[in-house]
């Protein structure tokens, strides 16, 4: 691996570290067979636009949704909007608000619950009606709440249950980009204020790791988070299981950037794995703890000191739910934010022989991508995916396309109509490599 430290490293430098690759491997500078001559490709592009799957995100209610400062909406759903007092599933309610936010040039981020203080379960009601199914009824958040019967065996395996459904009809699904999930009081991992009560209104430990596993298994495209909550080992296993952390969930953050992150909710990134982001999405939603988090939480300093541009790259956020923002900010910092959050790409080298291209990628944002991506020339894609490129590296391809003027573009079927993925390249017909950051070469 070639790592270039500096912050504006010279051109003479980079056409050296090309140089070095192209004597080491004959397929970036040459072939063996010298009659196919590649010649670079004069190419420029400008990321301008909040990237798909990354920014802030607004409620699918919200009345300033239709904007391009967004990718992503968010919204609840209860289980018994799907499932029926007989036990029928009827998909209509998420297929409706997927195509609504798909029709918006966005994409979604759905929370499943079952406890919401103040309301009833969302459990089914043909659970409900079972003789020796029994909840509990207790103040939570200074209202009366219901919470689930979690030693009930039906409603645990209505829970695996619905979750492998869910995966076959949406798991491949361009309108849903990220799953949060969990328990508790709107299924974040936690109950503040109420009856916690491992294996009666939560899930006891060896049910959580059969759930974490079985999410596992079932969803195999669309990435699925919980909740930086069930690093507390006094309710979740996952923190003191070495096996359960290897799975790539990845967490969000329901009070990003509050008063106590940095002595609180960090400590639950660390035990989380800290170096998460690198295989699966870091999210959140700004702090509600006060007012005055919500009121600066896009602020020059931050509500505490910390910009959110600082926070986004120090945690790799790729998407922070802000639905209250516009109150606060116009959609011009609104969009700012958005832009610090994700992937980047900037193209690094273009070259083209008659029947080929070449082309380097950079990822220069503060994440990957978490789905499928392809570097496409003329409609070909290449055959590996941008996916997981990590902030700082750079990785080339090889696409079966090329001519005398070949177009470039990046491609996924992860997209919903009005959605691109764009670029920075700025390439005369020469070498040339960005300016700005350094990259690793792998």
């Amino acid at each position: 691996m070639l790592r270039e430290t500096t912050d504006s490293p010279s051109r003479v430098f980079w056409m050296c570290v090309f140089a070095t690759i192209a004597c080491s491997d004959p397929g970036f500078g040459g072939t063996a067979d010298d009659a196919e001559r590649f010649v670079p490709i004069p190419l420029r592009s400008a990321i301008t636009r909040v990237q798909p799957m990354t920014g802030i995100v607004l409620w699918a209610t919200s009345e300033h949704h239709r904007t391009d400062a967004i990718q992503l909406e968010y919204s609840y759903m209860k289980y018994n909007d799907v499932v029926g007092r007989d036990g029928s599933y009827n998909w209509d309610p998420v297929d409706r608000l997927l195509t609504e936010i798909a029709d918006r040039g966005h994409q979604a981020i759905l929370r499943f619950y079952d406890v919401y203080p103040g309301h009833p379960t969302t459990v089914p009601d043909f659970i409900k009606d079972l003789p020796d199914y029994r909840e509990t009824v207790a103040l939570s958040e200074g209202k009366p709440t219901v919470f689930p019967d979690w030693s009930h065996p039906e409603l645990q395996q209505f829970t695996l249950d619905f979750y492998a459904r869910l995966s076959q009809r949406y798991d491949r699904d361009p309108r849903l980009a990220f799953l949060e999930t969990g328990f508790g009081l709107w299924a974040e991992y936690h109950i503040y204020d109420g009856p916690m009560r491992l294996g009666t209104t939560f899930p006891d430990k060896s049910f959580q790791a059969t759930f974490a596993r079985w999410l596992e298994r079932w969803f195999r495209q669309t990435p699925w988070l919980i909740s930086v909550d069930a690093a507390d080992t006094g309710v979740s296993p996952y923190a003191e299981d070495p096996a359960l952390l290897k799975i790539p969930f990845g967490v969000f953050d329901d009070s990003f950037l509050c008063r106590q992150h940095g002595r609180v909710n960090k400590l639950n990134w660390n035990r989380l794995g800290r170096d998460r982001w690198k295989r699966a999405p870091a999210g959140g939603e700004f702090s509600y703890a006060t007012a005055h988090d919500q009121r600066n939480a896009l602020a020059a300093r931050g509500p505490y000191g910390i910009p959110f541009e600082k926070a986004a790259a120090d945690f790799h956020i790729t998407f922070m739910i802000g639905n209250d923002q516009p109150r606060y900010w116009g959609l011009d910092r609104i969009r700012k934010a958005g832009l610090a959050c994700g992937y980047k790409f900037r193209i690094l080298s273009f070259e083209a022989s008659a029947r080929r291209s070449r082309v380097w990628v950079s990822n220069t944002g503060v994440a990957p991508i978490y789905h499928d991506a392809y570097v496409t020339v003329d409609g070909v894609r290449a055959t590996e995916s941008l996916r997981l490129l990590l902030p700082g590296e750079m990785r080339r391809f090889i696409i079966n396309a090329g001519g005398a003027n070949p177009r470039l573009a990046i491609t996924s079927d992860r997209l919903v109509e009005g959605q691109v993925i764009e670029y920075d390249a700025d390439l005369e017909s020469s070498i040339s490599a960005p300016l700005e950051v350094g990259l690793s070469l792998r």
